[in-house]
Formats: structure tokens, C-alpha cells, sequence
């Protein structure tokens, strides 16, 4: 387990514990059954590690009647999956990379490993 724990901060968050990946990101999915969808990250959970992707880890959930839906049924809830089973897609080779970081003389750019433009 500490060797997994060790692999989530050299890897996917920065010195401080920020997450490399942030919202409006195209992330792509390594691990679990969706392998292979794309879609974008709207949200992120720090505490838990995890982030949640549009159109990825959908569940059925089953709603009771209420005002907002007066018939209720079956929902579509996209839920949270862990950040490590995510990579982040480069806008410009569009291809999944690592993300490193370049400094300049007042702010940090996020950099794609692969073809070394802003992500």
C-alpha cells in the first residue's frame, strides 16, 4: 500500500498535494470498464482522490417522486472514479501525456511530456 501511495504523489499531484489534472480537462480512462472513454472532468474531490468525468462510471439510481421530478424512476448518475485510473489527453497532439510544469519568472505553466506545448 505505501508504494501506491508513494506512486499518487510523485505522479499526479504536485509538491504541495494539488492535482496535475484540472476542471475543463480532457482526460482519458486507463483501468476499470470503461477503458478507453474520453470526456471532460467537471469536478474534483481532493479529499478522496477522485475526480468525476462526464459521460464515464454511470450508474442507475432510482428516484422517489418529488417536485422537481413528479414521476420519479430510474436516473442516469455519472459518479466519482479514482485519479490514478485517468491520464490526462494533450489539446494539441491530442494524444494521453504526462503533465510536467515550466516556470517562468512570475507563474507556473502545466507542459504535455510528450510534445512539450501548454496544456
Amino acid at each position: 500500500m505505501l508504494k501506491k501511495e508513494r506512486f499518487c504523489q510523485d505522479r499526479l499531484f504536485g509538491e504541495r498535494g494539488g492535482m496535475k489534472i484540472k476542471t475543463k480537462d480532457t482526460v482519458i480512462v486507463n483501468k476499470g470498464k470503461d477503458v478507453g472513454k474520453t470526456g471532460r472532468v467537471e469536478k474534483l474531490i481532493l479529499k478522496n482522490q477522485r475526480v468525476v468525468v462526464s459521460g464515464v462510471n454511470i450508474y442507475k439510481k432510482h428516484g422517489r417522486p418529488t417536485k422537481k421530478n413528479p414521476k420519479g424512476g430510474i436516473i442516469d448518475v455519472t459518479m466519482p472514479i479514482r485519479i490514478e485510473n485517468v491520464t490526462l489527453v494533450c489539446p494539441h497532439c491530442s494524444k494521453p501525456a504526462r503533465v510536467g510544469y515550466k516556470i517562468n519568472k512570475d507563474n507556473k505553466i502545466r507542459v504535455c511530456k510528450k510534445c512539450g506545448d501548454q496544456v
